[in-house]
């Protein structure tokens, strides 16, 4: 087992099921304590659960990323639990309103996916990188999605464009702050394999078959965490602003 990220601290947002979860299993897989945020406790204590089973470190902090005051306690209590802060993985999303077309979208629904999506990941960055650029620098990774900046879909128009505004967001952040030490890059997944591409009453067999890819499979949830493991480790010390698809092929 590469233990790439041994001394090191991440935190994850979103962390209490899904690809969260599984981000935050591949950073304390490779040595990272790693500090689980989201809005529900009992599934972030599962988390630190599997992780502490495997002979990790983790510890679980409540936390809206809607709200800046949150994201700021969050930095705060992840510094103070374990003395430093070095990769962020902003992955809090929401999908809302699936299938409306644009002029039909629930204007509460797209409220919800700004408020989550977009500024969330705003608020997330500016108290992550405030700490980071006074304390020698660190890597950030932004979770969006295909859909949006790589790929438009019928019935997806409020939440493609949340998730291309996290492309352009990284982007921005990301030149804004490499000369403050603070290197900022975006996966953007397909559907993979979690609750969020499940429809209601869905199985993971009948996801399947409707969600076919050039590659013939759906991305697995730790193909997506290895590479935002890999975007936030030293070996990618040169990607800058970089937005990585993993969707088996969907966008090429």
């Amino acid at each position: 087992m590469s233990a790439r990220f041994t001394g090191t601290t991440a935190l994850v947002t979103g962390a209490g099921t899904g690809l969260g979860r599984a981000v935050a299993l591949a950073f304390a897989a490779e040595g990272a304590q790693v500090a689980v945020a989201g809005r529900t406790a009992a599934t972030l204590d599962e988390t630190v659960a599997l992780i502490e089973k495997e002979g990790g470190t983790a510890a679980a902090f409540t936390a809206d990323v809607s709200r800046a005051d949150d994201m700021r306690a969050l930095v705060d209590r992840t510094v103070a639990h374990f003395g430093g802060l070095d990769v962020a993985v902003n992955n809090a999303g929401v999908l809302r309103g699936g299938g409306s077309p644009v002029g039909d979208l629930d204007a509460a629904d797209w409220q919800t996916m700004l408020d989550v999506n977009v500024t969330g990941v705003l608020y997330a960055l500016q108290a992550e990188i405030a700490h980071m650029r006074a304390n020698g620098g660190g890597a950030i990774v932004n979770v969006g999605a295909n859909l949006g900046a790589h790929v438009r879909l019928p019935g997806a128009g409020g939440y493609g464009v949340s998730k291309a505004a996290v492309s352009a967001l990284t982007r921005a952040a990301a030149l804004d702050h490499i000369g403050d030490g603070v290197r900022i890059n975006a996966v953007s997944p397909g559907a993979s394999d979690g609750p969020m591409s499940l429809l209601p009453g869905e199985t993971p067999k009948e996801r399947a078959a409707r969600l076919t890819s050039p590659l013939g499979r759906i991305t697995t949830a730790e193909e997506v965490a290895a590479a935002v493991l890999y975007l936030a480790s030293p070996a990618a010390g040169s990607v800058v602003g970089a937005d990585l698809v993993v969707d088996g092929g969907v966008a090429a």
